[in-house]
């Protein structure tokens, strides 16, 4: 198979779809890869790294997305880059189709097979393409939230961890799945007072056991989180619905009694943002101010850490891609339902049923797509 990724785009994205020794594994099973120029120069990899991995680096993406069977990328396609792909290809990428219509509308139009990172599954409904993004993000948002809180930044002016004397600052983390989990590690270390809402109780349960007394668990109802981020410096929003949009757990209303200058991080803003005021930030301007609260909605925060979350992020992507360019992409979906769950777009057709609900398209069951 002819393989191809292509240099990101997206404002401030250093991360690449292959890393040169993803691309020498897939070319060691006799497919051949076509890197665009400059593609790894985020995690340290330069076109040399490339070429003696046995790739072909090319100048620009144009015949990447021309002839390439294959696209391996990170972020969804940009508006530039859909209007480039076909029928008949592939694509495997993070896409977050549920609250961005105008992608799913181009990638319809394409006809294109797209997989997406974020719904492929693993034994127990586990996330396993998405998992080190989400730990990645998880401990980012601490970093991120503590950097807000600074006066400088618009924040209270509150250091997490306190000192002798003053009390910590105090974290709310919405959701304890992956995200919420690693955000909790990170603030439980940096000695803040923290509280992790979820709604499943056996989820609550784990969280109890393995903080025990340094992080607080409650169970996530309306009542419970509008009385939480009263008190909270920093909240985190941590909650994921699989390949559907993210619910809005925090509104604007729930604003008016959180101190001026806390600062909300919605990790969830990929799917749309679980804070009713969130909107799409980049690294460039990462915060904006509503209602004197400071709001963080970065949405491609592991972006920042491109090499750790490229080579984490290649660790699980890339078995699959050797599957699918080793069977074709109908084989190594028979044999793997996990895979086959990635399937979002195909030949015109929704074939993601949480996309479709969202965004009122027909769906096409992957059973049939496969046939």
């Amino acid at each position: 198979m002819l393989i191809g990724c292509p240099r990101e785009i997206k404002n401030r994205e250093y991360r690449v779809g292959l890393t040169p020794e993803s691309a020498k594994e897939l070319v060691r099973h006799g497919h051949e890869v076509w890197v665009e120029s400059g593609a790894g120069l985020g995690i340290g990899a330069d076109d040399g790294q490339y070429r003696d991995a046995g790739a072909k680096v090319l100048e620009r993406p144009a015949p990447i997305f021309a002839d390439c069977e294959m696209v391996v990328k990170v972020k969804e396609p940009q508006p530039e880059e859909r209007t480039q792909l076909r029928e008949g290809q592939i694509l495997y990428t993070y896409l977050h189709l549920a609250p961005d219509p105008e992608q799913t509308a181009d990638l319809v139009k394409s006809g294109v097979t797209a997989i997406a990172y974020e719904t492929v599954t693993g034994p127990g409904g586990t996330l396993p393409l998405l998992k080190p993004m989400s730990q990645v993000a998880g401990r980012m948002s601490i970093q991120a939230g503590a950097t807000a809180l600074e006066k400088e930044n618009g924040g209270r002016g509150v250091l997490l961890g306190g000192v002798p004397g003053v009390m910590p600052g105090v974290v709310i983390v919405i959701g304890g799945g992956v995200v919420g989990f690693n955000a909790a590690q990170m603030a439980v270390g940096l000695g803040a007072d923290v509280t992790v809402l979820d709604n499943n109780p056996d989820t609550l349960e784990k969280l109890g056991i393995h903080f025990e007394s340094r992080a607080k668990t409650r169970f996530s109802n309306q009542a419970n989180i509008a009385d939480a981020i009263c008190s909270a410096d920093l909240v985190i929003g941590a909650v994921l619905v699989p390949g559907a949009a993210a619910p809005k757990l925090v509104t604007r209303d729930m604003l008016q009694c959180m101190k001026v200058g806390a600062v909300l991080v919605d990790v969830a803003i990929d799917q749309g943002g679980c804070f009713e005021t969130s909107h799409p930030t980049t690294h460039d301007n990462p915060t904006f101010v509503v209602d004197g609260i400071v709001h963080y909605c970065v949405a491609n925060m592991p972006g920042a850490v491109a090499r750790t979350s490229t080579y984490a992020l290649n660790n699980v992507t890339l078995p699959r891609a050797l599957k699918i360019a080793d069977l074709g992409w109908k084989e190594a979906m028979r044999r793997d339902p996990h895979l086959a769950e990635g399937l979002n777009v195909h030949a015109g057709r929704v074939t993601y049923p949480a996309v479709a609900e969202e965004l009122g398209y027909e769906l096409l069951p992957v059973e049939q797509a496969l046939a």
